[in-house]
């Protein structure tokens, strides 16, 4: 699992607008709770998001693919923010739910 998480981290870092670690982190959290708006539906306990429509994320522990997958495709009741979301905002808010539920 950590090799995702350094995957991800080393794409972001080649890419045009390089980010750091802490600044991925923050991003990711902003996007939770702002324009993602994640935290109305999810459940990141660590986070306090309480959301009750969407899966629990402490319980399901997705990986990073899995979350990057879900935010540019949607599943079920949630709608794809490909589009909607930078690919740099969608790697962002993956990492930090990955990192957040993996503490």
């Amino acid at each position: 699992m950590k090799y995702f998480y350094y995957l991800i981290i080393s794409i972001l870092i080649i890419s045009n607008k390089p980010l750091f670690a802490d600044e991925i982190i923050l991003l990711g959290k902003k996007v939770f709770f702002g324009s993602g708006n994640c935290s109305s539906c999810h459940v990141l306990t660590d986070e306090e998001a309480n959301g009750e429509v969407g899966q629990n994320l402490n319980q399901i522990k997705p990986d990073i693919y899995k979350i990057i997958s879900s935010v540019n495709n949607g599943v079920g009741v949630m709608p794809s923010y490909k589009g909607i979301l930078s690919s740099e905002e969608i790697e962002s808010v993956a990492i930090y739910v990955y990192k957040t539920i993996n503490k």
